[in-house]
């Protein structure tokens, strides 16, 4: 009986699959070109009816490394997500602080001070960067959760070191000595030029937008925290290497923002849509080019 009872089963289920891809193919049977487009465009995401299209037939769905999810590498689109994606909230949190701060370290129109920041800092690229980075999470994305999660708490503890009068912290290491805030807050720097140098590794084999976006965070902080390690002979920080370091961090900003726009406008919403260029190296461009791949990326195409 239990025999019979898994035939009906599979039947069953080859008839609902069966019924379910007669139904999706009817449905794109019956689609302008315009819907067709749109429904592209949101099946990059994971939902809309062209989303489960190939699913019935085994092929894999893995999709292209992207940096409007925040995926570095292949990656399985999220099926029947319940919430947008972050990654393109997460990045503009991430941009429009960086670029504020990067101004004031070129000192554009005399600026010296970051106070600025701090509002900033707390409410948009450390509060709502780190809600972004939990909702990676609950996407399943874990590069993306670990990225914008960490930027959003570094965000959170810059403001914090900078709160006048609020924490004490720079008037309690000047008081223990002339350098003790400089360095202090210059290994904080170098401390994140190190993390952000392991995510630069993981978007070797990405886009180039996205890996320029990390690379120049990265030299943003290693600049910026060997400013206040490397002072000049007045003992204030590096002005010439701290302008480097905030030339950086624009370049961040706005390849963060680059990829937030990719993130966001498709075929549905925009008159065009924002290019990744694949690396000829990662898996996507080998196999644009037709080379062989070795047995691991063989298992992920």
């Amino acid at each position: 009986m239990s025999v019979n009872r898994n035939t009906e089963h599979t039947v069953d289920g080859n008839k609902e699959s069966s019924s379910t891809a007669a139904t999706n193919g009817n449905a794109l049977r019956d689609m302008s070109f315009e819907e067709h487009q749109t429904a592209k465009a949101a099946a990059r995401f994971g939902y809309g009816p062209l989303a489960h299209v190939h699913s019935a037939s085994g092929g894999d769905d893995r999709l292209p490394a992207f940096g409007g999810e925040f995926q570095p590498g292949l990656y399985r689109q999220v099926k029947d997500r319940k919430i947008a994606n972050p990654a393109p909230l997460g990045l503009s949190a991430f941009a429009l602080t960086t670029f504020v701060l990067g101004l004031i370290n070129m000192r554009t129109r005399g600026l010296t001070e970051p106070n600025l920041v701090v509002g900033i800092a707390f409410g948009y690229g450390g509060l709502v960067q780190l809600l972004a980075g939990m909702w990676e999470m609950a996407v399943g994305n874990t590069f993306g959760a670990t990225a914008l999660s960490s930027y959003g708490g570094f965000w959170l503890s810059f403001a914090i070191i900078l709160t006048p009068g609020g924490f004490q912290i720079v008037s309690t290491l000047e008081e223990a000595g002339p350098y003790q805030f400089y360095d202090s807050f210059g290994l904080y720097l170098i401390g994140w030029f190190i993390f952000t140098f392991l995510l630069v590794l993981c978007t070797l084999r990405s886009t180039l937008a996205f890996f320029t976006l990390f690379l120049s965070l990265d030299l943003a902080f290693m600049l910026l925290g060997i400013a206040y390690l490397h002072r000049d002979a007045a003992g204030m920080p590096n002005v010439p290497i701290e302008k480097a370091g905030g030339f950086f961090a624009l370049l961040a900003a706005f390849m963060a923002w680059y990829n937030a726009l990719a993130g966001i406008a498709d075929d549905s919403n925009s008159f065009f849509v924002v290019p990744v260029v694949h690396f000829p190296w990662s898996v996507t461009g080998m196999k644009k080019r037709g080379k062989k791949l070795g047995g691991n990326d063989k298992a992920n195409v």
